[in-house]
């Protein structure tokens, strides 16, 4: 999707992009809901219903996250429709158990889809994967499992699960959560680092580790600098990372905290050489500082102000012991398959 979104926006005026994706989602949908009605012999009440729920769910969304950038919105749109077909899709799956795991099972299993996908964005170039954007693909995934419902619904639907299905959903749980634990482990556990003449910031590595990485960037880059990087490649977090400071620092300044871009600075100087000094797909003349800029910064600064702590991550980064956190996991997943198969044994 992303080649092709690069092949279309090469090809294409901006505003002619944006109109071709809006008429292509409101094709889709406007088709989805013919085919839907179309279908609806039986039961049209409880699947109107269900259409319309999907609809307004949708429609909510999308105002909701409207950017104001026609361009972003454009695709947000179409990546809406994507989770909704892939919930559709599971929900064929599971239409025929006809008791909640027909619309608790396509989700779970959509949603899976959706931290995998967003995992994945967290390690290639050029794309960011988070929890927040995991939770709005939610949205669309239940859009999708009603608009499922509505087109196709079961062949008949009891409150009470059946002993398959309990078993099933225990497993499920435990299986997607480890899935969803696992994308938070990689993309949001990290260290709150305190250094002294400088302050606070949150990083997905230790003192030692950011060391050991500027030394090793430093020798690398020097024949293989970060530049022309293809995207689908490995992602280097520690790149990443400095170019958060880079643009926290960038920003501050044109903002007016002199303070605050200075201490972005030091970090940068202590940390992220390599981004400062050698070419990198953001800047081909480095991110360094000129000499009488960094002497104007260092005259403005408060060097007497404390209590600096860095907003440079653009999504959160948690303080949480490793340890306890998989311990905690692995034990509810293993209580939720239990609970499941000792569920089905007692009905």
């Amino acid at each position: 999707m992303g080649r092709l979104q690069s092949l279309l926006r090469s090809s294409l005026s901006t505003r002619a992009y944006v109109i071709g994706l809006g008429v292509l989602v409101a094709a889709a949908i406007g088709g989805a809901i013919v085919v839907a009605f179309l279908r609806s012999r039986e039961r049209r009440g409880r699947r109107m219903a269900a259409m319309a729920a999907a609809l307004l769910i949708g429609a909510l969304y999308t105002a909701a996250l409207s950017t104001g950038e026609p361009e972003q919105d454009a695709v947000e749109r179409v990546h809406f429709l994507e989770y909704g077909m892939i919930a559709v899709l599971f929900y064929r799956v599971w239409r025929r158990t006809a008791d909640p795991s027909t619309v608790v099972l396509p989700i779970l299993c959509a949603f899976a889809v959706g931290t995998l996908d967003e995992w994945l964005q967290w390690f290639i170039p050029y794309r960011v994967g988070e929890t927040h954007d995991v939770i709005l693909n939610l949205t669309a995934i239940i859009c999708g499992t009603l608009f499922g419902i509505a087109l196709e619904p079961p062949p008949g639907f009891t409150w009470r699960l059946q002993r398959a299905s309990m078993r099933r959903l225990g497993m499920v749980v435990a299986i997607v959560g480890l899935i969803f634990a696992g994308f938070v482990s990689s993309v949001h556990l990290g260290h709150r680092l305190t250094v002294d003449g400088i302050g606070v910031f949150m990083s997905r590595h230790t003192v030692d580790e950011l060391e050991a990485a500027e030394h090793d960037r430093s020798e690398r880059w020097l024949t293989s600098p970060p530049v022309g990087i293809r995207r689908l490649s490995r992602e280097d977090q520690y790149l990443d990372e400095g170019v958060w400071h880079v643009r926290e620092r960038n920003r501050r300044w044109d903002e007016g905290n002199i303070t605050a871009a200075w201490r972005e600075n030091l970090i940068l100087e202590r940390f992220f050489a390599p981004v400062l000094d050698r070419p990198t797909y953001v800047s081909l003349d480095g991110n360094r500082w000129p000499p009488e800029h960094r002497v104007d910064a260092e005259a403005r600064a408060d060097h007497s102000r404390a209590g600096f702590v860095s907003l440079a991550e653009p999504y959160p980064i948690l303080d949480w012991n490793k340890t306890a956190y998989w311990f905690a996991v692995l034990t509810a997943a293993a209580l939720a398959a239990a609970a499941g198969v000792m569920a089905s044994r007692k009905t």
